[in-house]
């Protein structure tokens, strides 16, 4: 048995410019951190003859190309392996929450998957693969930021240039830095999960038409790296996420609605610097950026939602656990 554990992400500022419909004409940024909540795959060989995957559903499959887990069987197909396996996936968070559950599962899949096999793999390419599953072979109209924050972890600031290669630049930042922005993070669920794809394409399509409203979003990507680097001025990181949130709800594309906006009012009236919906849009985490001593009137504000504690983590997927005998 393997089992791999691959972390969620926390986009901060510069989402949508890692679709190639941005980053096609120049490059794009984002700066983003790994949450210490993880997406688990198991992969065991099984005695019988067909395959066994365990997600949302169970399905059984006699053969890769029956699965009909998308990511699964491209996963399978990637990597060559065509024995019988049960595959388990887990995770800390639902789908759909705007922490790039999609991602985070393809690339803890490939990680999982080239260890049965019995390969050595890197971070770049885990995340290369994973890109190439989701954009390339399966015409998902979704960006690279997930998949190369899960592969690496920690906290980045990530370029995509025109040419399609993808530069991760770990950002120096130490343990008091991390307590403060953790110590003043509030991540709060507003109870629906959405398809990121359906908003993802319509921004696709109309990319061209907002790149500078983009370009501003990918600059405040590395404004807010600048704030962390010269010693994590909270404030001034929740303004320019406020600045990044008020950017992104212009693009329109449903990435808000009426009972975000409310949200993210009522929070900032109670207190909060700033803040942003996580992920495309249209659901899951809020995530606000306010002193530690408002949280309680916040949540209290909002009618005590369900919240996630912010703590974050600095590895990228790894293996956890590995038997000697598969």
């Amino acid at each position: 048995m393997i089992i791999t554990q691959t972390p969620f992400r926390i986009s901060f500022a510069g989402g949508g410019t890692d679709l190639s419909s941005y980053y096609s004409d120049q490059f794009g940024a984002v700066f983003s951190a790994t949450l210490n909540h993880h997406m688990y795959v198991t992969i065991h060989s099984r005695f019988e003859s067909s395959f066994r995957i365990s997600y949302s559903k169970t399905e059984f499959a006699d053969s890769v190309g029956e699965i009909r887990h998308d990511l699964v069987r491209q996963a399978l197909k990637q990597t060559d392996i065509q024995t019988p396996l049960e595959i388990t996936t887990i995770a800390d968070v639902p789908a759909g929450t705007g922490l790039g559950s999609s991602s985070t599962l393809t690339v803890g899949l490939l990680n999982a998957l080239y260890a049965y096999a019995g390969k050595i793999t890197s971070p770049e390419k885990l995340a290369r693969e994973a890109c190439d599953i989701e954009i390339n072979q399966l015409k998902n109209p979704i960006g690279k930021q997930d998949q190369y924050a899960a592969a690496y972890g920690g906290l980045n600031y990530i370029k995509f240039h025109p040419d399609g290669s993808v530069l991760v630049e770990p950002v120096p930042c130490g343990n008091e830095c991390l307590r403060k922005i953790q110590s003043h993070s509030l991540m709060v669920y507003t109870e629906n999960s959405r398809d990121a794809n359906q908003i993802l394409s319509k921004q696709t399509k109309g990319t061209r038409s907002k790149m500078d409203v983009l370009t501003r979003m990918r600059d405040l990507a590395g404004d807010i790296r600048e704030v962390v680097m010269d010693g994590c001025d909270v404030k001034s990181f929740g303004a320019l996420l406020h600045q990044g949130w008020e950017l992104k709800r212009s693009l329109g594309f449903g990435i808000t609605n009426q009972q975000i906006d409310r949200w993210y009012e009522i929070a900032r009236d109670a207190g909060a610097y700033g803040g942003k919906l996580l992920g495309a849009g249209g659901g899951g985490f809020i995530f606000f950026v306010a002193p530690p001593g408002k949280h309680a009137a916040i949540l209290e504000a909002l009618g005590n939602p369900k919240t996630l504690p912010v703590v974050f983590d600095t590895t990228g997927s790894r293996i956890v656990f590995i038997s000697d005998r598969h």
